[in-house]
Formats: C-alpha cells, sequence, structure tokens
C-alpha cells in the first residue's frame, strides 16, 4: 500500500526544499512537478501541446507504477484553488492512492510575496530547475500567477481529510518537514539512500 504526500503552493514557496526535507527524513520517493516539466520541455519544447501531453502522462504514470510496487511518494504541486479542474486532479490523485489501501496527505505552504521573490533566485532553485534560470521570466511569471490566481485555500477551506496549511515564511524547511511528521504521525521507511534517493 503506497501513501502520497503532495506538498502544494505557489511558485517559489518553498514546496521543493520541504520536500526534499520530508525525502530524507521519511525515505520516501519524491517527484517534483518540474521532473516532469523539465523533461518534457528537453524533448518536445516549451508550452508545446506534445509537451503538455507528455507531462501529464509521465505523471500520470508514475503515480500508476508508485500504487502497483507500493512505492510511498511525495510530489509538489502549484494549485489554482479557484479552478474546479485543479480539485478534480487532486482528488483523482486522492482516490487512486486511497482505494488501493494507502493514505492521501495534502500539505499546502503559504509565505509573503517578499519571502518568495527572494527564494525564487537561490542557487538551489536554479540547479534544480532549469526553466527558472530565466530569473526575469520567472519573477513575472510569478508576480502574473499571484494576481492571476488563487494560490492557496481560504480560511477554513479544507480539501481533504489530511489537510495540513503552514506559513512557511519563517520556517526553514526541516523546521516544516518535522511538523508534517507530527501532524499526520508518519513514520520513516527501511530503504537504503539508493532506493529513494538514487543520483540525487
Amino acid at each position: 500500500m503506497a501513501n502520497l504526500i503532495v506538498v502544494c503552493g505557489p511558485q517559489a514557496v518553498g514546496k521543493m526544499t520541504v520536500a526534499e526535507s520530508l525525502r530524507d527524513k521519511l525515505r520516501y520517493n519524491m517527484m517534483m512537478n518540474h521532473d516532469s516539466i523539465e523533461m518534457s520541455d528537453k524533448i518536445f519544447g516549451f508550452g508545446t501541446p506534445a509537451q503538455r501531453e507528455f507531462n501529464a502522462a509521465f505523471r500520470e504514470i508514475a503515480f500508476e507504477l508508485a500504487v502497483k510496487h507500493d512505492v510511498d511518494m511525495i510530489f509538489t504541486y502549484v494549485c489554482a484553488f479557484e479552478m474546479q479542474e485543479e480539485r478534480d486532479y487532486l482528488d483523482g490523485l486522492h482516490d487512486l492512492f486511497t482505494q488501493n489501501g494507502g493514505e492521501f496527505y495534502f500539505v499546502e505552504l503559504s509565505a509573503s510575496l517578499e519571502a518568495r521573490l527572494v527564494r525564487n533566485e537561490t542557487p538551489h532553485r536554479m540547479e534544480r530547475k532549469a526553466s527558472k534560470r530565466d530569473v526575469a521570466w520567472s519573477k513575472a511569471n510569478l508576480l502574473h500567477d499571484a494576481e492571476h490566481h488563487r494560490l492557496n485555500s481560504e480560511e477554513g477551506e479544507v480539501w481533504f481529510k489530511h489537510h495540513l496549511k503552514i506559513d512557511n515564511t519563517d520556517l526553514a524547511p526541516d523546521q516544516v518537514a518535522d511538523m508534517v511528521i507530527k501532524a499526520f504521525g508518519l513514520t520513516a521507511n527501511d530503504k537504503e539512500e539508493k532506493e529513494y534517493r538514487f543520483g540525487v
């Protein structure tokens, strides 16, 4: 039975670093939203129909294989909370894992716009996400989405049984990861490092 932890929030809120901390503490496998984005961009070009289709297929197969082989996963995701198709997508992931005996945990991060603009230019982000190395474009994209989409839930808005919202403006990734582990009562897997973070 495989569990899925979705680490959600707006661009540059710290999803990747929190997910990496959870990965190392829990020995869960991890897929960033940008793993499929960068690969599909590299093969099919940015924003093309083939790129979008490959990106979606990449993720779908990864989740199906995680369930099939009982691999606990962490996935980072940017959600526009005002869009029904976003809720439908996340509901589908919830059902895939829970209907096969696993658990679905939804971790929502929020931070001030000022903090996110600083994090948008960190070296680690540049290293792991090639598409973010065009800092002017990345900043413009961040500001555009902040203006045009609702990237965090509203007060009292709970989508899932296991839904934890954390303001990590002033928190280190390890602090957030520890809060998640405590809140959900999670325990680490017994895995060798190469089984959950090979080559990372």
